[in-house]
C-alpha cells in the first residue's frame, strides 16, 4: 500500500508499527523504476516522501541519495538503504525488521 507522506502527516504515520518510507525525487530515473516495483507490493505499507516538495523531511533524516529507504519501527529508525531494489530484496529487508 503506497501512501503519500508530507509535512502534515509524516510524524503521525511513522509513530506506530513497522513502516517502510521511500524518499524519492520525481526527476530520478531509478526512482521511476522503483515505483513500478513498489506498486506490486500492495500488502506492505510504503510511505513515499517527494523530496522536491518536502525537502525539510529529507534534510531532517539526512537523505542525500535517491531512492533512499528508511524503515521505522514505532517511530524509531531501524534500517536505511539507498538505490534501486527489486521486490525480493525489499521483502527480505522488511521481513528481517519484523522481528
Amino acid at each position: 500500500m503506497l501512501k503519500k507522506l508530507d509535512k502534515t502527516n509524516f510524524e503521525k504515520e511513522i509513530q506506530s508499527g513497522l513502516k517502510v518510507v521511500e524518499f524519492y525525487a520525481p526527476w530520478c530515473g531509478y526512482c521511476k523504476k522503483q515505483e513500478e516495483v513498489l506498486q506490486e507490493m500492495d500488502k506492505v505499507y510504503i510511505g513515499q516522501v517527494n523530496t522536491d516538495e518536502d525537502a525539510q523531511i529529507a534534510i531532517k533524516y539526512k537523505v542525500n541519495a535517491f531512492p533512499t529507504f528508511i524503515i521505522f519501527k514505532d517511530g524509531k529508525e531501524t534500517e536505511r538503504f539507498s538505490g534501486f531494489k527489486n521486490k525480493f530484496d525489499l521483502m527480505n529487508i522488511v521481513m528481517k525488521n519484523l522481528n
